[in-house]
């Protein structure tokens, strides 16, 4: 559950030692009291949430009940595709289940170049990097592009690989308050103006589903010379004509430098990239620890990967159904009286915000009794201490889904007192 970059809560010393030595695991005696006390209270422990089976992007069986999934981020619904599994299967049978070797040795495959090759063609541009996943994507390029002597500017809510990519590095850190363009503005007037800088910003944050304001923060950090990296991975598939991103929906190609995302939400596989028209882009594979040193995706995954992104190129009616999806969905939750994080549909993502940790865990408990799951969050990983559900659309979901979801919420919501 903890998304944003922001750190868990200093845990207690210890002094419990083993041998005469302090035991290592001692620190994390609170969380497992937290989480003790948390299944203690009777709820289904929502840390090993089992699918038992998956039949669609949005049904499953959970502890032997029928379930509708609204906590994935199956955007785009591609995990059921038949082109998409017919990719994988070819692939798994051609070169079997792994590559047993990182890209810069013998881990490059046919479907390596092709997912490659899909990715530039999507996007439009000339380079194309996949890395093993979307975290391993922002950890390897922020590590890499920031060296010593430069700086990394990042939004205060940023995702936890981001974070984790500036603690790889040996960049300085600056943080500016969540979308705030002034702050943005100010704090990269405070910094040296030949110093290097990069920018790094979201699409949609995916804690509250919020997206930023890239065109003027893009703006801004070209004023004082910063290159930009925008993580794009909850906005591939379905913002903007071509599906590629808030920063398209913008109108801001070619002004976005570096563009992250990942196959793991609207893709509907697992992996990471970044894609770039710097000429010198190649150079990446070349320094990037997160790329050389890790083995690298399967051949039936990267398979699968490439035949979803060519059919996300023209899925046009998709994206259409996703966004009247979501904006269902908000606008019942909003006339049923639910606290939502954004006052409109900015993208797939809906917070269902709450009082307490006691409310969210009830209420997260009787969806699931009905059939319906969700994501519960809550501090230290959601923005401003917030307790809250999060619901993300499929394209998949049908009308008749959506209106059961809007019944249940509305019958646990009165059960709970949430609503009256």
């Amino acid at each position: 559950m903890t998304e944003t970059g922001l750190q868990p809560e200093a845990l207690p010393a210890n002094p419990e030692v083993t041998g005469g030595t302090r035991d290592l695991m001692s620190k994390f005696d609170a969380l497992i009291a937290e989480r003790q006390a948390l299944i203690d209270t009777g709820v289904t422990d929502p840390f090993a949430i089992v699918m038992d089976e998956v039949r669609s992007p949005t049904q499953a069986v959970i502890a032997g009940r029928e379930t509708i999934l609204l906590g994935t981020y199956n955007y785009m619904g591609m995990t059921f595709d038949p082109d998409v599994i017919a990719a994988g299967h070819a692939a798994l049978d051609q070169f079997g289940s792994g590559t047993n070797g990182s890209r810069m040795l013998n881990g490059t495959f046919r479907d390596h170049m092709e997912v490659e090759q899909a990715l530039r063609d999507f996007y439009g541009v000339s380079g194309a990097i996949v890395f093993s996943t979307g975290y391993m994507a922002n950890l390897g390029m922020i590590s890499t592009l920031a060296g010593k002597g430069d700086y990394v500017i990042l939004d205060a809510d940023s995702h936890a690989s981001i974070y984790d990519g500036c603690k790889q590095g040996v960049a300085e850190i600056v943080r500016f308050r969540h979308n705030d363009v002034t702050d943005l503005d100010k704090r990269l007037g405070r910094l040296p103006k030949d110093a290097g800088k990069l920018v790094v910003l979201e699409g949609v944050y995916s804690m509250l589903g919020d997206i930023a304001p890239l065109k003027e923060m893009v703006a801004v950090a070209k004023k004082h010379g910063a290159m930009v990296l925008s993580d794009e991975a909850h906005s591939m598939g379905f913002f903007g004509p071509n599906g590629r991103g808030v920063y398209e929906d913008q109108g801001l190609e070619g002004q976005v430098d570096f563009v992250v995302g990942t196959f793991s939400k609207s893709v509907g596989t697992v992996g990471g990239f970044c894609i770039s028209d710097h000429p010198k882009f190649e150079a990446i594979r070349l320094a990037c620890r997160p790329y050389i040193f890790t083995a690298s995706l399967p051949p039936s995954v990267v398979a699968t990967a490439a035949a979803s992104i060519r059919k996300l190129a023209t899925a046009h009616e998709k994206r259409a159904q996703l966004w009247d999806n979501a904006r269902t969905l908000h606008a019942g939750l909003k006339a049923q009286g639910f606290k939502l994080g954004t006052e409109n549909c900015d993208s797939a993502i809906i917070a269902v915000i709450l009082e307490d940790q006691t409310q969210a865990v009830a209420m997260w408990q009787a969806l699931l009794d009905g059939g319906l799951y969700v994501n519960m969050a809550r501090p230290p990983a959601t923005p401003a201490g917030t307790f809250l559900l999060r619901c993300s659309l499929c394209a998949e979901h049908t009308p008749e889904q959506i209106a059961r979801v809007i019944a249940m919420f509305r019958a646990a919501g009165q059960a709970v007192g949430v609503i009256g």
